[in-house]
């Protein structure tokens, strides 16, 4: 009997694509670009080359639809992961810059890119572009790329107040996204087929924008209740990671079910199990990292097969004008939020270019407005000029992300350092006491409250510090009091620094008032770094007048890690691994 090859087995289509993906983005790398770009091209190019062909079958026909439940699991995954960087006890000093910052995307964003698309498209186009398709386009402009964000931050190796808050927004800002646009969208169906005025059909668009969230919440808590229920009465720490991924599973399947947004239901499974029990999170990160590579590069190659370059040539000056519209969009609101929250100016003048990725939320609203009869008009307008744009987004979007990590100097700063455990939810500048006891208290509720807390109560912890107080005064002069405890439980150390501007009267040797008290938990198992941060501390502070100054004044936590985790603080904060390269 002849054996005939058929080419149409789901997973060798599978690993033809992984192949061709893996090689596309190794070349971007060596090109220093970054890989997920180099995938999203390798995928468009496979399009382009069977196109050409004018081929409807072999490796791009059906391949996509074939690989629909694997691209849903990497979505969900991708959600899960960003709902999970939402943890609000690390995010309390972040809170002001990401409420800003999504403020302004839901308001800010489509409403300079409607305005931009609306001028500059009656300009470029006969007759220009209509409102409604502006509208809706306006609103798709609002979402980002959390999958796109989250992998080009860790190949980029970053870290710092700039990508604190996009982790922190950015699962929200997608949120935000799919609320206002199905508030738009179905303000504009009722309007289109009933000739109802806005105000009349607003409240129906808020109804259905509450069952969307309604019905996403819901399943992501009951996958979220599930999987912690079994975690607690019968899952072993080993299958933590497994559980993690039926949930993510299973909360997409049972809100798609219901007619809902797997998407929004992952990124609300995400957030619950991040605050509820953060090591889940952590677990289902390393339970996935190994195979993390092929999920990336198989999803975005898949993804760049779904985007169909001659669209680009069909309405390329509408495309070109989306996006700038957006971009411009993108980067005044973020300006703009930065400015009012009171962030660096590296970070206000950076954060807008971080925001260029567009990418699995956007698809699913531009698959929504082909699928919605009530919009069919405006249908065909949307779906090209987004899709196109979408392309040209997700080639570009990385790029400026790397370059907004690098310009802020974020980049290559996630290697270990000397002071990694004072991140911005373990700084405060507004310390107050009036005694040494009332600070320890004061700091020790803070570092209590935040992530990583020492493993022994906080009353019996506080007892160690004043007995070690009691031996010896840990005043260092300058300004800087270093209290702290040894304890026989834990692994790293851990804590909270507190400022002052105007200063605290205390005894101290100098006779100078303290500005800077530096709380320490540190194990016995750590003993070596505490010294090195003792060290660290007392030779900077007390000999740098310039950092001394600059710490003592600082306006936030936010200004306040900045000073400590710059490039130029190598003194007192200094790369525990000298051979781990500082630049991505």
């Amino acid at each position: 009997m002849a054996v005939v090859f058929s080419p149409d087995d789901p997973l060798f289509k599978l690993a033809m694509v992984l192949i061709a993906g893996i090689v596309g983005g190794e070349v971007f790398s060596r090109l220093h670009l970054p890989r997920v770009t180099g995938w999203i091209a390798t995928g468009i190019l496979i399009r382009a080359t069977s196109d050409w062909h004018g081929s409807a079958t072999g490796l791009v026909a059906g391949t996509t639809l074939q690989m629909r439940p694997f691209m849903n699991f990497v979505l969900g995954y991708i959600a899960f992961t960003v709902g999970a960087a939402l943890h609000f006890v690390s995010l309390r000093n972040a809170g002001k810059r990401v409420a800003w910052l999504l403020a302004c995307e839901a308001i800010v964003t489509p409403m300079v890119t409607l305005g931009i698309l609306l001028l500059a498209g009656w300009w470029l186009a006969p007759g220009g572009i209509s409102t409604r398709a502006a509208l809706l386009l306006s609103t798709i402009a609002i979402a980002g790329a959390p999958g796109t964000v989250v992998l080009v931050i860790q190949e980029a190796r970053a870290k710092g107040i700039l990508t604190r808050t996009l982790l922190g927004a950015i699962a929200l800002i997608d949120m935000i996204a799919v609320g206002v646009f199905v508030f738009v969208a179905d303000s504009l169906a009722e309007v289109g087929s009933g000739g109802a005025a806005w105000l009349d059909a607003a409240p129906s668009a808020l109804v259905s924008v509450g069952r969307e969230f309604g019905v996403a919440l819901a399943a992501g808590a009951a996958g979220a209740i599930i999987a912690l229920g079994l975690v607690r009465a019968i899952v072993s720490p080993a299958f933590l990671g497994a559980t993690m991924v039926a949930v993510i599973l299973g909360t997409w399947g049972g809100a798609t079910g219901l007619s809902a947004s797997g998407i929004l239901a992952c990124t609300m499974a995400g957030i619950l199990i991040s605050n509820l029990r953060h090591d889940a999170v952590t677990s289902t990160q390393a339970y996935l990292h190994s195979i993390g590579a092929v999920l990336f590069s198989g999803f975005y190659t898949l993804a760049g097969m779904n985007l169909n370059p001659s669209m680009v040539v069909r309405v390329a000056g509408l495309v070109a004008i989306y996006f700038l519209a957006r971009a411009a969009g993108k980067y005044a609101a973020s300006f703009t939020a930065m400015t009012l929250a009171g962030a660096p100016d590296r970070v206000r003048t950076n954060l807008g270019f971080s925001m260029l990725p567009h990418g699995g939320v956007a698809v699913g609203l531009l698959l929504m407005v082909q699928t919605d009869p009530r919009l069919a008009a405006v249908s065909e307008t949307v779906a090209a000029v987004g899709l196109a744009a979408l392309v040209v987004n997700q080639l570009v979007g990385p790029s400026g992300l790397r370059l907004a990590l690098s310009r802020a100097g974020e980049a290559g700063m996630a290697a270990p350092r000397l002071l990694d455990f004072l991140d911005e939810s373990h700084i405060t500048v507004r310390l107050t006491g009036a005694t040494k006891e009332d600070l320890v208290r004061t700091l020790a509720a803070h570092l209590y409250a935040g992530g990583r807390p020492p493993e022994i109560p906080q009353a019996e912890f506080v007892e160690k510090v004043f007995d070690r107080e009691a031996q010896a005064s840990t005043a260092f002069g300058e300004g800087l009091m270093i209290p702290h405890a040894i304890l026989d439980e834990g692994q790293e150390i851990t804590g909270v620094l507190g400022i002052s501007e105007s200063g605290i009267d205390l005894d101290t040797p100098d006779g100078r008032p303290v500005h800077a008290v530096l709380l320490l938990a540190t194990p016995k198992a750590d003993r070596k770094r505490h010294l090195e941060v003792l060290a660290a501390f007392a030779r900077a502070l007390t000999r740098d007048e310039s950092l001394r100054e600059q710490l003592y004044h600082a306006r936030s936590a936010a200004h306040a890690y900045d000073i400590l985790h710059a490039e130029d603080a190598e003194g007192i904060n200094y790369f525990l691994e000298t051979s781990i390269p500082r630049k991505a």
